[in-house]
């Protein structure tokens, strides 16, 4: 008796974690679907000139920012939003350090 109720209860564990799977699965797929049922790429990609364009409008030497900005958008496909701070909503952006470890990004 014992060992068929081992059995009976590794065949649910099977079968849970299998249904797991598959529920996984099958979200991952709706998530990549558009509307259409065709794919979609995994993140749009952002106009960086038109996020850097907002980002350094207020910036003494705009020309430097948005060269600066445009770099770590391309790298991170995120600007924070606003003229200054904001790095919370972009980690990557934030991160990114120049040679002399200071921060890249404006």
């Amino acid at each position: 008796m014992a060992l068929s109720s081992r059995t009976l209860i590794a065949s649910m564990l099977v079968s849970f974690l299998l249904l797991q799977y598959l529920t996984k699965a099958a979200n991952h797929q709706y998530e990549t679907m558009d509307v259409n049922g065709a794919p979609s790429p995994q993140a749009p990609t952002l106009d960086c000139g038109v996020a850097c364009e907002g980002r350094c409008k207020l910036s003494s030497r705009p020309r430097l920012c948005k060269r600066a900005c445009g770099s770590c958008c391309d790298k991170c496909n995120c600007v924070p939003p606003g003229t200054s701070g904001n790095y919370e909503s972009c980690p990557c952006y934030f991160n990114l350090k120049t040679h002399n470890d200071t921060r890249k990004c404006p």
